[in-house]
């Protein structure tokens, strides 16, 4: 078994395209790509994703956590955070901070070059996320989320 370096360089980690959104949602990240820093270092009580978004692109429905906490930091590029409480356009070295049961937020990618940011959340079970614009609740059940309709039914 191979074992895992000490460090490297974070462009190597093989990227990871596509979501756990279930149809029609997830065609609205396709523009998204993360590499999973966290566990290619075999970190289990926060994650770490260089995500890149091309022009066009969003990098998650826009959505609130009922116990984990995120951060993100721009690297690259020009992206808008969008909240309850408004739009904020960003530019690398900004950063924003979301409290468990807080704002809803997600980012997009308005301008004609690619968007890089770090994002870094705990990895609490038993989480909830809403999504506010959405027919859509996700619950960590066991390590695994699972998506629902608001009145309860699966997708």
């Amino acid at each position: 078994m191979a074992e895992t370096p000490v460090a490297v360089d974070a462009r190597t980690v093989p990227p990871r395209r596509g979501s756990n959104y279930p149809a029609p949602f997830a065609e609205r990240v396709a523009g998204r790509s993360k590499r999973a820093l966290g566990a290619f270092f075999g970190l289990g009580r926060f994650g770490v994703n260089l995500t890149v978004l091309e022009p066009g692109a969003q990098s998650a429905l826009r959505h609130a956590h009922a116990k984990q906490e995120e951060f993100i930091y721009v690297l690259e590029g020009h992206p808008v955070l969008r909240t309850d409480s408004g739009e904020w356009p960003l530019a690398p070295g900004m950063c924003a901070g979301f409290p468990a049961g807080g704002e809803a937020h997600h980012l997009v990618n308005p301008t004609d070059r690619p968007v890089a940011y770090l994002e870094i959340g705990d990895r609490t079970p038993g989480d909830e996320v809403r999504y506010p614009d959405d027919d859509l609740v996700a619950r960590d059940e066991g390590g695994r989320w699972r998506f629902y309709h608001r009145d309860g039914r699966p997708y």
